[in-house]
Formats: structure tokens, C-alpha cells, sequence
């Protein structure tokens, strides 16, 4: 017979650790501006589960209050880094965050 165990609240704050460190690292590391805007994504993704798991844990709907505007907040910067990333690939011909050291188009 198996056993049914419970998730508890440390158990999403260690996955939302796991997530944010993730997409840290990802950011950090990668030179692709796509793959940076994806990886601030996943942190803020990350941040939304614990806003969750903290208004679940202590029965407040501020939590979800907070979820919400951070889901608006990354449909916005996903709207508009993706139309700065578009703008610049046109001119720069790359993606390459290193090469993108301003915006000013070379003459």
C-alpha cells in the first residue's frame, strides 16, 4: 500500500529557489538577448510562486493581488523587449548582447 504524502510550503519555496536561481544563472550567463528575456521570465515565474505559496500559507489574497500584477507586469516586458529585440536585430543584424553596446546606429 503506498502512502499519500502532503506538499508543504517548503516544498514550492525550495522549488521556487530552484526557478530563480535557474533563470539567474541563464541570464547570466547567456549572450542571446531572446534567451535573457526568457530567463527574467522564469524569475519572476518564480517570484509568483511564492507570493502563492505565502498568501495559500497564511490565508491573504494580497498574494494573489501580487501574483496578478507581476503576470502584467511580464506580459508588458515581454511585449516590449521583444519589439526593442526586433528593432535591433534589424539595424545590428544580432542578437548578441555583447555586441549591442548601445543603441545609436553605427555610422
Amino acid at each position: 500500500m503506498s502512502t499519500i504524502t502532503t506538499i508543504s510550503s517548503t516544498h514550492f519555496i525550495a522549488l521556487a529557489g530552484g526557478l530563480f536561481a535557474i533563470g539567474m544563472i541563464g541570464a547570466i550567463m547567456r549572450r542571446n538577448a531572446i534567451v535573457v528575456l526568457m530567463c527574467v521570465e522564469l524569475m519572476l515565474n518564480a517570484a509568483n510562486l511564492l507570493f502563492l505559496t505565502y498568501a495559500k500559507q497564511y490565508g491573504d489574497v494580497g498574494g494573489h493581488v501580487l501574483a496578478l500584477f507581476v503576470i502584467a507586469i511580464a506580459a508588458a516586458e515581454a511585449a516590449v523587449g521583444l519589439a526593442i529585440i526586433i528593432g535591433v536585430f534589424r539595424t545590428k543584424q544580432t542578437l548578441d548582447i555583447n555586441e549591442l553596446d548601445s543603441l545609436r546606429e553605427d555610422v
